[in-house]
Order: C-alpha cells, then sequence, then structure tokens
C-alpha cells in the first residue's frame, strides 16, 4: 500500500501538474519557432501576446456571464476564446503591418527584428495592464474537479488521494487537439505547404510564385491563435496576471531552444521536458521518501530548490543546451 501511495502522490503532486503545464509551455513554444522558423526572428512579444489574449477572453467571459450564458461544466472562456483569438490575431496583423513589415522590407538584420520584437513585448504588456488591470484574476467555472481527493481516497481505500482538476484535463485535450489541427494543416493543405517552403528557402518559394505576404499573414494568425489559447490555458488553470505571463518568456524560449528553435516537435519535446524539470526540481519528496522508506526519519523536506525558484531551473536548462547543443536535441530545422 505504501508504494501505491507513494505513486499516487508523484501522480499528483509531480506528473498531472508537469503534464498541464508542460502542455501550455509546448503551445507557448510553439508559437515562437514558428515564427523564428518562418519570420526569422525570435519573437519576445510571445509572453505579453498571451497575456493580451486572455486579458481579451476574459472581459468577453464577463460579458457573456452577465448575459446569464455558460457552458455548462466546462469553463465560460471556452464560449470566449474565439473572440479573444480573433482580436489578438487582429492586433498582430496590425503590428506586422506597422512595425515588422519595414524590417522585412529593408531586410534588417534578425537581431534588429529581436530588439523591435522587445520594444513590442513593452508595448502590449502596458495595453494588456491598461485593459484589465494588475491584479489576480482567476475566472475559471463550471466544473471543478474531474476526480476530487475525497472520491478517490473512497474509491481506492488508499492513504494519498488524487485530484484532477476539469481545466487540467481540458488543457492536455484542447492542446492535444490544437496541436494536431497544426500538424495536419502545414502537412496536408496548400497554404501549409507555402509555409513550409518558404521557410526552407525563402528565395526558391518566391521563385515558385508563393505569395509571401500571405504566408506572413497565416503565420500570424496561427501564433495569435496559439499564444491565446496557451495564455488561455494557463490562465484557466492557475489565474491570470500579466506579470505573469511576463515571466512566461523565460521557460518558452528556453522549450523552443531545448527542442531546436525552428523544429515544432522539438517545441512540443521541450515544452515538457522544462515543465517536467520545473516540478521535479522544485517539489518536496519527503512524502513520498517516508512511503517508500518509512523508516527513514529526516527533517530535511528532500526539495533541491524552491518553488521561488523554479524559472532558474528554465534558464539553467536554456544555458546548458546553449552552451554544448545549441542547435537542440531535435536540431533547428525550419520544418
Amino acid at each position: 500500500m505504501d508504494i501505491l501511495n507513494a505513486i499516487v502522490a508523484i501522480l499528483n503532486y509531480v506528473i498531472v501538474p508537469a503534464t498541464t503545464y508542460g502542455a501550455q509551455l509546448a503551445l507557448g513554444a510553439l508559437g515562437v519557432t514558428l515564427i523564428y522558423g518562418i519570420l526569422r526572428f525570435s519573437n519576445f512579444a510571445q509572453g505579453d501576446t498571451m497575456a493580451f489574449g486572455t486579458a481579451i477572453t476574459i472581459m468577453v467571459t464577463w460579458g457573456l456571464q452577465s448575459l446569464g450564458i455558460g457552458f455548462g461544466p466546462l469553463p465560460t472562456a471556452l464560449l470566449a476564446l474565439p473572440f479573444g483569438i480573433a482580436i489578438t490575431c487582429a492586433l498582430l496583423l496590425g503590428t506586422d503591418r506597422v512595425v515588422y513589415r519595414y524590417y522585412r522590407t529593408v531586410r534588417a538584420a534578425p537581431v534588429i527584428l529581436v530588439m523591435v520584437s522587445v520594444g513590442v513585448m513593452f508595448l502590449m504588456n502596458g495595453i494588456t495592464r491598461i485593459l484589465i488591470g494588475v491584479d489576480e484574476i482567476k475566472f475559471a467555472d463550471g466544473a471543478r474537479f474531474l476526480i476530487s481527493a475525497p472520491e478517490f481516497k473512497s474509491w481506492t481505500g488508499l492513504t494519498e488521494p488524487l485530484a484532477i482538476r476539469s481545466t487540467q484535463a481540458i488543457t492536455v485535450i484542447v492542446a492535444g487537439l490544437l496541436v494536431w489541427a497544426l500538424f495536419w494543416f502545414l502537412a496536408k493543405t496548400r497554404t501549409g505547404k507555402s509555409m513550409r517552403a518558404y521557410a526552407d528557402n525563402e528565395d526558391l518559394a518566391l521563385l515558385s510564385g508563393i505569395n509571401p505576404d500571405r504566408v506572413v499573414t497565416v503565420t500570424w494568425i496561427i501564433a495569435g491563435a496559439l499564444a491565446t489559447t496557451a495564455g488561455v490555458l494557463y490562465g484557466l488553470d492557475k489565474s491570470f496576471k500579466a506579470f505573469s505571463y511576463f515571466q512566461l518568456v523565460l521557460p518558452i524560449f528556453a522549450a523552443a531552444v531545448v527542442g531546436g528553435l525552428g523544429n515544432p516537435l522539438g517545441a512540443i519535446a521541450g515544452g515538457f521536458i522544462v515543465a517536467y524539470s520545473e516540478v521535479a526540481v522544485t517539489y518536496a519528496w519527503k512524502k513520498v521518501a517516508g512511503y517508500l522508506f518509512p523508516s527513514w526519519d529526516t527533517d530535511s523536506l528532500l526539495q533541491l530548490l524552491s518553488t521561488d525558484y523554479k524559472f532558474a531551473v528554465s534558464f539553467t536548462i536554456l544555458i546548458i543546451v546553449l552552451l554544448f547543443k545549441p542547435t537542440g536535441l531535435f536540431k533547428g530545422k525550419a520544418y
């Protein structure tokens, strides 16, 4: 029974939250790697794009709730998500037309576009704070648990509880469907194949008659959809606070670099690698050790790092990968 309790504890405090967090990071990293692979620059505004899209979704959610519109056991935010995606995509397309297009026209160096994206990041952060404020917002409604701790203990008779929140299950399902749709789009549709060709060789793609403006437009639309969805799922699972999304830039880029910038499969793998590393390193393993070694008594929490330092894990992973394998585990390659 102690071994089963230890397994349940690992599931409850490591596997389930890390899988959920990894799915959120994977969607964010996919947006980063898509822009890097096709538009050829690292978009540091990704975190604040997520924040903006989530803020719009929250405000639409409040509007729907005020009208008495809900989504049954599911969060109302899922009904509001398409509106958040549409407005975020409109903002990104407007930003591209006003800001990024000029630098593409003059063929500015990638580092210039990176610095421009930093400026866009601060601008979007300010817009988000003006729109929705700086306070922490919890906007999840509907059924709270898929499996509650008391129910699990009653079913199994174990001492250790297992709880799976509805938002965690929704995150994994929605992320899985979105990833499948993205890969299908890139592999099967004419536009997706044009994007891959443009990413592989821009000059040859242009000679083949591919419309670069269409490729850029679709890229920003997909990036906006990925960022908004990732942000909303993160906010439902935890809570919304604009500055939290600003901090997410580090683990998202760590995930993209670990997998290999420009490689979508690598972005997904990198998201889960970073998530599992953060959760495992900051989890206090004393309870699990107590189940596995009942006679072992220790005052230590068996925690390598406090949760306050979880982003240090992402930073360390990023530095190690850049030092020893800068192309990433899957070798950065544009599609």
